[in-house]
């Protein structure tokens, strides 16, 4: 592993590897210059922030075998994008967040004790 960073500050963990997560698809919800939706958010989906999802254009739920998709279910582990996480967050339904494996930048826009609110640990 490179020299990435989580919200704690310490080495960037794997979000999920079954799904494949991440911006490449490498388990990683890692902070990259060409990934435009910022998908940095290690949360653990639940059935309301799916559906919160799901109405609001983005349907994690169906599976897309054509973009090597297999759909969400809750209790999977998946890299969100940053605004969509920040979203759900506003409308009272954010998902639970893996701390270790959520990207350090993520702090650029949410408060490192907002997201401790939300510590999929302690859930």
């Amino acid at each position: 592993m490179s020299d990435e960073r989580n919200v704690l500050g310490t080495a960037l963990e794997r979000c999920s590897g079954d799904p494949e997560t991440g911006y490449l698809r490498d388990g990683y919800c890692r902070h990259l210059q060409r990934d435009p939706g910022r998908h940095e958010v290690c949360a653990v989906v639940t059935e309301e922030f799916l559906q919160f999802s799901r109405a609001q254009g983005n349907d994690l739920v169906t599976p897309r075998p054509d973009l090597g998709f297999p759909g969400l279910e809750p209790g999977d582990r998946w890299c969100l994008c940053v605004p969509r996480w920040v979203e759900a967050h506003e409308a009272g339904v954010a998902p639970p967040v893996v701390l270790e494996a959520t990207a350090e930048a993520v702090l650029d826009d949410v408060a490192v004790e907002t997201l401790k609110e939300y510590d999929a640990a302690t859930q």
